[in-house]
């Protein structure tokens, strides 16, 4: 089913990121800091969010085949 090492590693970022943005993990960053006048929260979350994306563009436009 999940043969190619592209989609192997789509299907392990899949969980990489329901783990990272699931509550014990999340609760971390769940502090009265800021970052450059920022809420902490927020601006992790908003960090782990985009990173997730970049890595989901990176391992697609790679050119490997998801198959």
């Amino acid at each position: 089913m999940f043969q190619g090492l592209g989609a192997q590693r789509l299907l392990a970022l899949f969980f990489a990121g329901a783990l990272l943005l699931n509550f014990p993990l999340l609760a971390l960053w769940d502090r009265d800091a800021t970052v450059l006048g920022l809420p902490l929260f927020p601006c992790a979350l908003f960090a782990v969010w985009g990173l997730l994306i970049g890595l989901t563009a990176w391992i697609v436009e790679r050119g490997e085949e998801l198959d």
